[in-house]
């Protein structure tokens, strides 16, 4: 299922309006393919949703972490802080617009923002996003090389000076969690190789 289905399989529950189907479409496809995407793109959220389609059996609700998914990076500027907070009150407009039920506005939201700082949720499902998130990090060497390429190029309005410290405390960040993976699934299958990833990174940073 490509990810335009996908973006309105979740939504044919609250509407079946192609019009308005075809423009939340259009918004989600249109901010992540923004020219300075280089990592933060369409391409990452079918990463996601591949990782989480594996547990989707743990996922209590698979249609609010699927539109977590879609909104969780839908505002992404390099130079802002509050792009998690932006994103989330974006998801909140456009799913109240649809009558999607408050409870479940609410999980979202908070899972969008959980990923600002990736700390370990009550919410199980929440953890799931955060591990499909971060999963990246515990690919193998030559993916997480591209991966690190990408992001230096989403960051390239930084020069090294800014750039290269600032990174170095995200990733000795990661390093400084008992488990940078929240998951038994996901640890299991990323957690060793992502430390030796990012500790890999910081020797060449």
């Amino acid at each position: 299922m490509n990810l335009q289905e996908r973006f309105k399989q979740s939504l044919f529950s609250y509407t079946q309006d192609q019009n308005t189907l075809d423009i939340l479409w259009k918004e989600i496809e249109t901010q992540y393919s923004q020219k300075g995407r280089h990592y933060h793109n369409l391409e990452h959220l079918n990463t996601m949703f591949s990782e989480l389609e594996m547990v989707k059996i743990n996922i209590s609700h698979f249609s609010n972490i699927s539109f977590s998914v879609f909104y969780h990076d839908v505002i992404y500027d390099a130079s802002s802080k509050a792009n998690e907070e932006k994103s989330a009150e974006l998801a909140t407009f456009r799913l109240q617009r649809l009558n999607v039920d408050q409870k479940s506005i609410e999980q979202i939201s908070e899972q969008i923002l959980a990923t600002k700082a990736h700390q370990r949720s009550n919410d199980n499902d929440t953890n799931y996003l955060l591990d499909a998130d971060l999963s990246i990090l515990g690919k193998d060497i030559e993916t997480y090389l591209d991966y690190t390429k990408k992001i230096r190029k989403e960051y390239s309005i930084y020069p090294d000076l800014l750039y290269k410290p600032g990174r170095k405390k995200v990733l000795k960040h990661f390093l400084e969690l008992e488990n940078i993976f929240k998951t038994d699934y996901f640890k299991d299958r990323y957690e060793k190789q992502a430390r030796i990833n990012i500790e890999h990174e910081l020797d060449k940073l």
